[in-house]
């Protein structure tokens, strides 16, 4: 240890400082290692003594390179034979306490230069911490490339899987798996939602994960009449307690007792970080349900994007075996898709196109800081003309901007840190992440990413002043250190950077308007339900719950919730409209032999529901608290459905089959048609059936409460969420949200791509327009000399303010036109999330290239008055 000291002291130390101290440093250290007692007691007192060795060297250099003497600077003989030995370093202690002056001397420039360069950093590090955890770290299984999702997701029955267990080509293991929403009692306390997952048992084979405690699924768990058990998340073992005798106990889940054979490790999720249970699923050969997807292992040595031998020989199973539909043909289209596209591919496109905006947005803040400098090395053209003429080389000059630059860096590094580490909450809700929201947490990697990046950046930043200073000619510089120093490569390159930060502010601008267009031909649709003035509870009961016991829990909450101060109406529905999924049933019609394979959309609900959600009565009645399960069968169809199958008969009275016991229903009447699954979908036949008349009720329910007028819906949801707990304490809420909230997830991840996008267009116009400004200013001064002998002579102020505002919207003017050939190959980034609008949109173009024109003229607007109000007097006498 005593050697690695003495290394340390002949590395780090300045040379006058350590022929003098450093062998008296050496032997105190020395002696205090030889006394300590053990390795960790004389590790920790190394650790202490290289700390102070830091700062002692870091404060010697620091005061040698700012003029000062050493304390060994009185020993001239020694000062005299190191003098020789000085290292390179020395010169850049050197630098970097002259720039630090000079920042201090101009805090203006200093402080714009970090807040610039700032932004840009914290939102490129927040942006790519987002995007490193989601795109590229290994998710947590074994092997992931080896790993595919099935083609029809959610569309497999147990009946398939089992046909395919054990056999299906090209892969070693296959298992299947739906999400299902459980509820958990703990004592008293009233239900609470688990979202699980339900699964054979080759699960974790598949994923190639184990448990950290305890064991996962094994051969049997999924039989019917196995013992119920369940997988825990490490996040809900840690809310439980965190007690490793956790295992082997049973918890009450929808209702039934399961044993806790197992808890995962941290950091592992399946199929999104929101599950928070995993729990066997009872098997059955005879259960047709669509409800479940595949997930599989390839063989070892196969790859899973190259199954395409595998999957023709796995569809002719499937067609041996099973007659499908036409529209649900599983032997058509049939793929494997890796399970990291399948779990984050929809949220690629968002954070790749923020990430592009963000790395716009920074080249911007590389191009304003390049402008600072430049125009800080232009007010400095005749001071560095005079020192290059007494001897100082370029080499130098360039080594003191390079640091600058990094004292600017350090700083916009550390405070681009603390906005990134803010904007991991902001980008979080922007971006249309989900459940992957809580992976996304910031970590010292931010820190290194925003420092990188910041290097990085003022480098780049730094080359266009190093270029100017090495391109520059003495003579000339010389010569016209009287009126503005390097006025013709300056400009040039000012000018230059002026219309790169508007070519790279028009792409964002112009994205941002091709969103915003879209969003707002979203809105324009006309979704067919009522979206303002209704709540939304979604709630889950009890799996061990029966027909009665659901409806009877249902009618208490409804008819409790009914009496709330500001409810209009209540009611409920199995499905929501605007929401992906729900049931699809076969459609017999009487009469009709010519309707094989037909199908059509399942809405249950209860009175009052089609009232509630604002879908238009056309003919007929709705369904009323007169349709019990002892009345006639009834149906009411929307018009869709009407056109569709009815297109030369009144529908009403008509009888039509569902697929239930070979019963028919009849039609009583004919409401609008909704957007039943997604907002942009075309008008789907829908048939709406009352709950009380099905031999089943869901475990999922949605109930709406309308508002009566005045009153706030999201201030109801409150109220209702206590009801929920009073009434029905076995009844866990998933959500409580609003229909227009439905209405926005169902604009999909375009709005939310649309307001960040709005918001960095925003930025990248205020960081073009102090760009703008700062090379115009700096323009105007250059021509002061100028302007005052043309105004002396006659020429009218306005005359200057315009040709000074001409220059600014011709550079501005140019940089829109490059932008939007550039904007028209990149917009194809933002493809999916376009609705009516194309990626060549001339009215989003112009309406960006219009924002970019006024923010470039209203810049350049004041450095021009300040130009034509000069006095012409005054410049020339300093002149």
């Amino acid at each position: 240890m005593a050697r690695v000291y003495e290394l340390l002291v002949r590395l780090l130390l300045p040379p006058t400082f350590r022929e003098e101290y450093g062998a008296e440093i050496v032997r105190s250290v020395t002696e205090r290692l030889t006394h300590a007692e053990g390795v960790l007691r004389r590790a920790a007192v190394l650790r202490r003594e290289v700390v102070d060795l830091l700062v002692t060297a870091i404060r010697e250099r620091w005061d040698a390179a700012r003029g000062g003497r050493t304390r060994a600077g009185a020993g001239g003989t020694s000062s005299a034979k190191s003098s020789g030995r000085r290292w390179v370093l020395e010169s850049w202690f050197a630098d970097a306490a002259y720039a630090a002056r000079r920042l201090r001397r101009r805090p203006g420039y200093g402080l714009v230069a970090t807040l610039t360069l700032a932004l840009g950093v914290g939102g490129t590090s927040a942006v790519s911490g987002i995007a490193r955890s989601l795109l590229f770290d290994p998710l947590p299984y074994a092997h992931e490339r080896e790993v595919g999702v099935f083609w029809k997701e959610t569309d497999w029955t147990e009946q398939e899987f089992l046909h395919l267990r054990g056999r299906t080509p090209g892969f070693s293991q296959v298992a299947l798996f739906r999400l299902r929403d459980m509820t958990l009692r703990v004592g008293d306390a009233p239900a609470r939602l688990l979202p699980a997952v339900a699964a054979s048992a080759e699960l974790f084979d598949v994923l190639g994960s184990t448990p950290v405690l305890g064991r996962g699924f094994r051969a049997g768990d999924d039989v019917r009449g196995a013992e119920p058990v369940a997988v825990l998340a490490h996040g809900l073992w840690q809310e439980l307690g965190g007690d490793p005798s956790i295992l082997g106990s049973r918890l009450t889940l929808d209702g039934a007792q399961r044993t806790v054979v197992g808890v995962m490790p941290r950091g592992f999720w399946f199929p999104d970080p929101s599950v928070r249970m995993w729990a066997p699923v009872p098997l059955d050969p005879g259960t047709q349900n669509w409800n479940s997807t595949l997930i599989g292992r390839v063989a070892p040595g196969r790859d899973v994007r190259e199954m395409s031998a595998p999957i023709a020989r796995l569809t002719a199973m499937l067609d041996e075996r099973f007659d499908y539909p036409v529209q649900w043909d599983k032997t058509v289209d049939a793929r494997i898709t890796p399970i990291r596209d399948d779990i984050v591919g929809g949220m690629r496109p968002a954070l790749l196109a923020t990430l592009a905006a963000m790395a716009l947005i920074l080249l911007i803040a590389c191009a304003n800081v390049a402008a600072l400098m430049l125009g800080q090395l232009d007010a400095r053209s005749a001071e560095l003309a005079v020192r290059l003429a007494l001897g100082a080389n370029r080499r130098r000059l360039t080594q003191q901007i390079v640091v600058e630059a990094v004292l600017i860096a350090c700083a916009a590094g550390i405070l681009g840190t603390v906005l990134a580490w803010g904007g991991f909450h902001v980008l979080g809700l922007s971006l249309p992440l989900g459940a992957w929201r809580e992976t996304t947490a910031p970590d010292w990697t931010v820190f290194a990413s925003a420092m990188a990046i910041a290097l990085g950046a003022s480098v780049l930043a730094a080359l266009v002043p190093t270029v100017s200073l090495w391109r520059g000619d003495l003579r000339a510089v010389l010569g016209s250190a009287r009126t503005g120093g390097v006025e013709g490569r300056g400009g040039r390159l000012e000018n230059a950077l002026v219309v790169a930060e508007v070519t790279l502010a028009v792409l964002i601008a112009s994205g941002a308007a091709l969103l915003v267009r879209s969003v707002a031909n979203l809105y324009a649709l006309e979704p067919g339900v009522r979206t303002e003035q209704v709540g939304v509870l979604d709630v889950t009961m009890s799996g061990d719950m029966g027909r009665r016991l659901r409806l009877q829990t249902i009618d208490e909450l409804t008819n409790a919730l009914a009496v709330l101060p500001g409810v209009r109406g209540v009611a409920a529905a199995q499905k929501l409209p605007l929401r992906d999924g729900g049931y699809n049933m076969p459609l017999d019609i009487e009469g009709r032999s010519d309707l094989q394979g037909a199908s059509t959309e399942y809405r249950i609900v209860t009175p009052g529901y089609l009232e509630i959600m604002g879908i238009e009565l056309h003919d007929g009645r709705t369904i009323s608290t007169a349709d019990r399960s002892d009345s006639e069968p009834v149906v009411v169809i929307n018009e869709a459905l009407a056109r569709a199958y009815f297109p030369d008969v009144n529908p009403i009275g008509q009888h039509v089959g569902d697929g239930i016991d070979g019963r028919l229903t009849r039609v009583i009447g004919v409401v609008a048609s909704a957007a039943e699954r997604q907002l942009t979908d075309a008008p789907t036949p829908v048939r709406y059936v009352p709950l009380a008349q099905l031999p089943w009720a869901d475990q999922l329910q949605s109930v709406v409460l309308e508002a009566a007028p005045g009153a706030d819906p999201v201030a109801l949801l409150d109220a209702a969420r206590r009801v929920l707990e009073r009434v029905a304490p076995d009844v866990a809420l998933r959500e409580a949200t609003t229909m227009a909230r439905v209405l926005d997830v169902a604009v999909g991840p375009a709005r939310q791509v649309m307001m960040l996008l709005s918001l960095l267009a925003g930025l990248a116009l205020a960081l073009g327009a102090v760009g703008i400004y700062g090379v115009i200013s700096h323009f105007a001064t250059r021509r002061r000399r100028d302007w005052a002998v043309r105004i002396a002579l006659g020429l009218p102020g306005s005359r200057v303010v315009a040709h000074v505002v001409g220059h600014g919207a011709l550079l501005v003017a140019t940089g829109i036109g490059i932008g939007l050939i550039a904007a028209a190959g990149l917009a194809r980034l933002l493809g999916s999330f376009l609705h009516g609008v194309g990626t060549l949109d001339p009215i989003a173009f112009a309406a960006a290239g219009g924002a970019l024109l006024a923010v470039g003229v209203v810049a350049a607007l004041l450095p021009a008055l300040r130009a034509g109000m000069i006095d012409p007097g005054i410049v020339l006498r300093e002149q």
